[in-house]
């Protein structure tokens, strides 16, 4: 078993099945190699590790449904559950758990590219609400990088001539940098509200007291199917 333990209380946070298939053909490859890219991206972006973003096998501690504000209602509900725990420092377990071919009958509700990109919209929905310095920053610095590529012809030709002769490109370059310092602001700013709202859903986390009874490994293996 594997405990991320990102500085919080290492009971009343939630245990996740990282699925180990045990058939070729429980497991599809698109369905691993978006597992693969979509946990990537959580990881580089809330630095957190995590081997299963997508497992919807899950367990609960009361205390931390209670600060779940739950938000949607598809397969992106695993990856919010994910990053709520990495942004409230929750210990997060992690039971490798045999992963079986579905019963004959049965169909999957997941479409691959469908959910796949409802999934990558909630990570970028994440990334704004969580950790909107860094997401702001970004589409700053790519902004700041155009006026950049675009003011360099006009700076040189000022140096070279004396004079101005792409006035458009100037006003344009000027507009951008302007624009790029107002989304670097703007992130500092919500960066520090959703500081706050992370504290107060922490407050609402440590209300409830924490589970007596620490996260074993189960005797036997569990198989599950999820999606």
């Amino acid at each position: 078993m594997h405990i991320s333990h990102p500085g919080g209380n290492r009971r009343g946070a939630g245990l996740t099945a990282a699925r180990q298939p045990v058939e070729r053909s429980a497991y599809r490859a698109g369905h691993v190699l978006g597992n693969r890219l979509l946990t990537g991206i959580v990881v580089q972006v809330f630095g957190k590790p995590v081997r299963d973003l997508l497992s919807g096998y899950r367990v609960m501690s009361r205390r931390f449904v209670k600060s779940f504000p739950a938000l949607s209602a598809g397969f992106e509900i695993e990856t919010e559950l994910t990053v709520h725990a990495m942004q409230m420092r929750m210990a997060i377990a992690e039971v490798e758990t045999k992963y079986k071919e579905r019963p004959p009958g049965s169909t999957s509700k997941l479409r691959t590219f469908r959910d796949g990109w409802r999934i990558l919209l909630m990570i970028t929905n994440l990334l704004r609400n969580e950790r909107p310095l860094m997401f702001f920053s970004l589409i700053g610095l790519v902004i700041a990088a155009v006026a950049i590529a675009l003011g360099i012809p006009v700076v040189l030709g000022f140096l070279d001539t004396g004079e101005v002769r792409r006035f458009p490109t100037a006003i344009l370059c000027s507009g951008l940098g302007v624009i790029a310092v107002v989304c670097i602001a703007t992130g500092l700013i919500l960066d520090l509200v959703a500081h706050v709202r992370r504290e107060a859903k922490r407050l609402v986390y440590l209300q409830h007291p924490a589970p007596r009874a620490a996260v074993r490994r189960p005797d036997r293996d569990v198989a599950a199917r999820v999606g």
